[in-house]
């Protein structure tokens, strides 16, 4: 527990980390100023150290191997363990990693690759993955019950009940075909006027009708599926054909619904009902059911084989509570996917920040020359902001520990990285691997990437309004 409360008041203040360090690096950038240094020398200083404080960063980061579920618990710990879930914090855990596995996939080959061995990912970069949580992790909210109840559904559901009473509602593996089209007769998209002169025509125009119907039904039962879904409407006379045929059917389903379903049952929704093949048909599901739960109906399509979509079911007292909790899972779960785009970590605690300011003192005294040196190691010196507002948090001395927490990492060397940084609940220096304190290396360059870009830009404008007053001589 101490390391989850410890480690989500380093993520507090990742939070702010761009307003301080992008405040501490204008602060600095003041002396310069007076100098009549051009601010355009001291921005290309602070580009420059931007750089190195990257690369500084690329060699200290942990590549993490995703199967490794006990660093990844630890991670995503940092993002619930102070919230209002932190009760169940093993659970939500547990649903924020098995939601973001199941749903993430490679890019390379979208129709067979996911992650069922996670190693397989393990070089990929961002643009080899597609972690898609808006489209195929859906999250349904269902007031009562208790929150120990929440899972994470290797498929699909959706609140949808048979078109017909006397259709099945349980099979075990069923052949699942996905339509988007009606399966009724069509209706005239404008104002249409039949001039009937014998009951014969009338009956003509009923019987053509049902024949349309009666086809499409053939068609769909020539391929033998066990359940149909459709995003459309479904007559009676084509419920009275499927439940002839012992075939489930749905109707009108939402699109998004329906391309959840076919991903996890590894069909494809189609147009028409004369264009159905074989390979149309899902067969990955390995049981469907319909269930109550209060008083609404829900049908259940679970146990899917590699199913790359899935329903995270949360239960609770009310509604609050639902909304609470599915706020606090949604954070969980984009940790995983940052981690899943790009699997490296670096420690939290200040210590990356600590490591970065020592290492743009090492190289400011060959990568820079002249008057880019000054903004160069003034990077450095704001990026110790960070851990010295750790330091004021818990009451220690700051001078004494950012001064031991600088010599550590001043006596590192490239072979022998330091990990050390500031527990931020004691105020004591430790080594951020045993507080298993971690941040994903691509929250944490992009905020150093917007700090300094953000006080460059301030920089690059002409005057600078100031809310000082100038003192009277």
């Amino acid at each position: 527990m101490q390391s989850s409360i410890c480690s989500n008041i380093i993520y507090i203040f990742v939070s702010f980390f761009i307003i301080f360090t992008a405040g501490e690096v204008l602060i600095l950038a003041e002396p310069f100023l007076r100098q009549n240094i051009h601010p355009t020398v001291i921005v290309r200083g602070y580009n420059t150290a931007l750089q190195e404080a990257l690369k500084i960063c690329e060699k200290l980061a942990i590549t993490v191997d995703l199967k490794d579920k006990d660093l990844m618990m630890k991670l995503v710990q940092s993002t619930v363990g102070t919230k209002f879930s932190s009760r169940w914090n093993d659970k939500m855990v547990e649903m924020a990693l098995d939601a973001v596995m199941t749903v993430a996939r490679s890019s390379k080959d979208k129709s067979t690759e996911g992650l069922g061995v996670v190693g397989e990912v393990q070089g990929s970069s961002l643009s080899q993955m597609e972690v898609d949580l808006k489209r195929y992790a859906r999250i349904e909210k269902i007031p009562g019950g208790e929150i120990s109840d929440c899972t994470v559904l290797r498929g699909v559901m959706f609140n949808k009940d048979t078109t017909h009473s006397s259709m099945r509602r349980r099979i075990e593996n069923p052949r699942i075909l996905l339509l988007d089209c009606p399966l009724e007769y069509k209706k005239g998209e404008t104002q249409t006027n039949v001039e009937i002169t014998n009951d014969e025509d009338w009956n003509t125009m009923l019987r053509m009708e049902e024949e349309y119907v009666e086809n499409m039904c053939a068609e769909i039962i020539a391929h033998k599926p066990d359940i149909v879904i459709t995003e459309k409407g479904v007559s009676d006379l084509a419920q009275h054909y499927f439940a002839k045929a012992n075939i489930t059917a749905f109707r009108r389903l939402r699109k998004t619904d329906n391309n959840r379903m076919a991903r996890a049952v590894g069909a494809t929704v189609v147009s028409r009902t004369d264009e159905i093949q074989e390979s149309d048909i899902g067969s990955q599901c390995g049981l469907f059911e319909m269930r109550q739960i209060g008083e609404e109906t829900f049908a259940f399509f679970v146990e899917c084989q590699d199913p790359k979509a899935c329903t995270i079911l949360l239960r609770g007292g009310s509604k609050d509570v639902l909304n609470e909790i599915e706020r606090n899972l949604l954070d969980a779960m984009q940790v995983v996917r940052n981690v899943v785009y790009d699997p490296k970590l670096l420690p939290g605690g200040g210590a990356t920040e600590m490591a970065v300011a020592v290492g743009l003192r090492r190289a400011g005294e060959t990568v820079t020359a002249g008057l880019l040196k000054g903004p160069f190691l003034a990077v450095g010196e704001a990026m110790e902001v960070i851990p010295r507002t750790l330091a004021q948090n818990c009451g220690v001395s700051v001078i004494r520990t950012i001064t031991q927490l600088r010599a550590k990492h001043a006596s590192s060397t490239d072979d022998s990285k330091c990990y050390w940084g500031i527990n931020g609940i004691t105020g004591d220096l430790a080594d951020m691997r045993e507080l298993g304190i971690w941040e994903p290396m691509s929250v944490k360059t992009q905020t150093i990437k917007t700090a300094i870009e953000s006080a460059c830009m301030i920089l690059r404008i002409d005057d600078i309004v100031s809310g000082s007053k100038k003192s009277q001589a």
